[in-house]
């Protein structure tokens, strides 16, 4: 009798996670992709499965491991990964998580695809990391036809082939990144990397890569200085024939989260690479790039928030404290409610993110080339303190490695580190308003589409144009977070319901908002917005 359990939740398995985030659902509608819906709860369905939460926890417990050497000898620069990963991994490329809406355009495409990643990253989200470079290559490719040409099926492919060989003999490609150098970080154009023409159609590089994401993958984009400035390469790991390239890895980071993904320093040394774009505006090429996953990161920390709120609600549903079930406890309630209603601002902002990357005419270009950075900024950093909140509701369990709420605090400050941490993209912001006015446009008219429902909304709208008037380097911060709050609160009063949009307006922008979760007007229909979780 002592071993009794009682008063537990049940493993929260078995669920289609498509089909609970509603949120998710009602977006994935009315941004024109409801023709994936199919797809999406057969994803939802498979996330849900217990066999594939364990395999996320193994990927996790049992990080990759580098070895240099074979044991003859040769130098073989080799990260081996858990089966769990590579099962991962083939899932959500067999799905198309990766470059389903390149290699499948159509209205919602980038929609039903960035909901694909999300109900990934969801559940295992350093595999994320890959599957995002490897969708966002695919801009920067196109700059040079002749490398377009080779790598797209490659990165179009639905199979997974972890194994390294010749490039010309396998049907699929994984690709990474590699910009940072321990000199600069953020400021690439410090990068001291060195490429000189070979001749013959290559370029040989050499230098020290600080941060290389994905030292595992197929091919990577990589930054060098030549004499006509900073410029792009594809960088593979085997060359045509099958010898291999030269690529160094150093060492794999030991991080604080985001340990099923390896993150290595590398070094070059007259290492062969492809020119992608043209020489001298490797940062121009490059960007494109970092758009895209500054994108993914927006649904990555999203995704953390579905899950984090997820496991909250379904722990309070299941547990009995005092005489009631937890959620039906006042206090409990406005918890949850609150998670849930920061996990569906972000929700509708990157689904209505995703919507403008898949147009391209100009009042989309304008609207997402500021929106993204502001998403990125305030999205992101509202991730660590999202999950130490649910993690909080599971009390002492939720503190343990057992649930998956520990393992999702570590994860969600990358998000905000990742393609530029706080003050790398608050300053961007202030430099797309200034040499793209066209962007503050676009978001503005975003902004007047919910005027006149909200007085609170309206009177942040005020402050926040005072605030792009006067915008400086020193109240960029300021800035960032004023649009971004208006941003979502303009996307919530037009798409959301409307419990879940007074709740915002009154729990974010109104007089009375609080600081904490949970701290939101009782007057507000709470329980509603609880049970969306």
């Amino acid at each position: 009798m002592t071993h009794e359990v009682l008063n537990q939740a049940p493993p929260r398995t078995g669920i289609d996670e498509y089909a609970t985030n509603v949120a998710l659902t009602e977006a994935v509608e009315r941004y024109d992709a409801q023709w994936a819906t199919a797809r999406l709860h057969e994803v939802g369905a498979l996330v849900g499965r217990e066999d594939f939460q364990r395999d996320a926890e193994l990927a996790n417990t049992n990080p990759p491991v580098f070895s240099g050497h074979d044991r003859w000898g040769h130098r073989v620069d080799a990260v081996d990964f858990h089966p769990a990963y590579h099962r991962v991994m083939g899932a959500a490329v067999a799905h198309g998580a990766h470059t389903s809406c390149w290699a499948e355009p159509r209205a919602g495409a980038h929609v039903a695809r960035a909901a694909t990643f999300m109900l990934f990253a969801q559940v295992e989200p350093g595999h994320a990391c890959p599957v995002s470079m490897t969708h966002a290559v695919v801009p920067s490719l196109r700059f040079t036809p002749e490398l377009a040409d080779f790598w797209l099926p490659k990165v179009y492919s639905r199979s997974y082939d972890p194994a390294l060989r010749d490039p010309a003999l396998k049907d699929s490609a994984v690709f990474g990144m590699a910009m940072t150098e321990k000199q600069g970080g953020s400021d690439v154009r410090a990068n001291t990397t060195r490429a000189v023409d070979a001749g013959d159609g290559t370029w040989r590089l050499t230098g020290h890569k600080w941060f290389c994401s994905a030292p595992q993958s197929d091919a990577f984009l990589v930054l060098a200085q030549t004499a006509n400035g900073l410029s792009c390469f594809v960088v593979p790991r085997i060359l045509p024939g099958g010898d291999r390239n030269v690529f160094r890895i150093q060492r794999l980071k030991d991080k604080l989260g985001n340990r099923s993904n390896a993150s290595s320093e590398i070094e070059l040394d007259g290492t062969t690479g492809w020119l992608v774009g043209e020489e001298g505006r490797g940062v121009r090429t490059i960007i494109e790039m970092v758009t895209q996953t500054r994108l993914d990161c927006v649904l990555g920390s999203t995704a953390g928030m579905r899950q984090s709120v997820a496991e909250a609600a379904w722990h309070v549903r299941h547990r009995s404290a005092f005489g009631k079930v937890l959620v039906d406890q006042p206090a409990m309630t406005a918890v949850v409610a609150d998670l849930q209603l920061e996990a569906e601002a972000a929700t509708w902002t990157a689904m209505r993110l995703a919507a403008a990357y898949g147009n391209d005419d100009r009042e989309s270009v304008a609207f997402r080339r500021l929106a993204t950075a502001v998403a990125k900024y305030w999205i992101c950093k509202r991730g660590p303190n999202h999950a130490y909140e649910a993690l909080e509701c599971l009390g002492g369990n939720g503190y343990t490695e057992g649930f998956p709420l520990a393992r999702r605090y570590r994860e969600q400050p990358l998000m905000a580190i990742w393609e530029g941490s706080g003050n790398v993209i608050a300053l961007d912001v202030l430099r797309a308003m200034a040499r793209e006015p066209e962007s503050v446009e676009a978001v503005e008219r975003e902004l007047a589409s919910a005027l006149g429902a909200h007085a609170a909304f309206d009177a942040h709208v005020a402050v926040t144009r005072k605030l792009l008037a006067g915008a400086t380097d020193s109240t960029a911060r300021r800035v960032v977070e004023a649009l971004a709050l208006a941003l979502q609160g303009a996307v919530l009063i037009r798409e959301a319901p409307t419990a879940v949009a007074d709740a915002f307006v009154a729990g974010r922008l109104g007089p009375d908002r609080g600081l904490e979760y949970g701290t939101l007007d009782p007057g507000l229909d709470l329980a509603a917005i609880a049970a969306r979780a």
